[in-house]
């Protein structure tokens, strides 16, 4: 079986995307940090609506706790392989640069970076020698493309994400795999909740916020067999604001 790995799954656009691919017939391998609780429900949600949905608990700034996660996974399933990862984890530490903690530079980048980096390298490979190959979608966002004041550590490691898709997507496409990245702008979610809604969304052409399950709608199509031509792109989902 060919199976999904959505990090940081439990809530947010990452909830919305595991819904998706399972309904696309998937099985979703939900990843949390933390609130276990929230991964449970989504979980519940999946095989609710007759779905195949399973927790893999790890940290994917640290690379032990990614390989020991994974390596345990496959022993568990040796017919089967990870064919969609989703690069979905992230954290926001705003704050104007020169008041900015070493912390929150480091933490930022670590989750968002260094997730991808452990997390892609350690599943690539085994998408390149399947026959099939397998789909990456990295959610980067609107952030990484025109930057936004007081989230320069944000802004850096979603740009980087973009750079690292471009390139990986080139190493891994005569494999039949695709790497392509996401950049949402202003989503209903909780990393947008502490926002001033009212006033942003007057700079929005579309006069509104997106919905998570729309940002889902475009990943899964990026999973899905019809979009195997697109590789090394980054499609922006964010109601006209450039």
């Amino acid at each position: 079986m060919k199976y999904a790995l959505v990090t940081g799954g439990s809530r947010g656009l990452g909830r919305a995307v595991c819904l998706r691919l399972s309904a696309m017939g998937i099985p979703v391998l939900i990843n949390y940090l933390s609130n276990e609780q929230a991964a449970l429900q989504v979980q519940k949600q999946i095989v609710a609506a007759g779905g195949n949905a399973s927790l893999l608990q790890f940290d994917v700034s640290r690379s032990g706790e990614v390989k020991a996660a994974l390596d345990s996974w496959e022993q568990e399933h040796p017919d089967d392989y990870i064919a969609y990862l989703v690069n979905n984890a992230g954290i926001r530490r705003d704050n104007l640069m020169f008041m900015m903690p070493d912390e929150d530079w480091h933490a930022v980048l670590d989750t968002t970076m260094n997730g991808f980096f452990y997390v892609t390298r350690h599943l690539l490979p085994k998408m390149m020698m399947r026959g099939h190959g397998g789909r990456i979608v990295n959610m980067s966002s609107l952030s990484g493309q025109k930057g936004l004041a007081g989230q320069t550590n944000y802004c850096a490691a979603k740009s980087a994400l973009i750079g690292a898709t471009r390139a990986l997507a080139q190493e891994a496409a005569q494999r039949k795999v695709t790497v392509n990245a996401v950049a949402p702008g202003f989503i209903e979610s909780d990393m947008t909740k502490d926002l001033p809604v009212e006033e942003l969304q007057k700079m929005i052409p579309m006069k509104r916020f997106g919905k998570a399950e729309e940002v889902a709608a475009l990943v899964g199509f990026l999973c899905s067999d019809e979009a195997g031509y697109i590789t090394g792109q980054v499609i922006g989902i964010n109601g006209g604001l450039l």
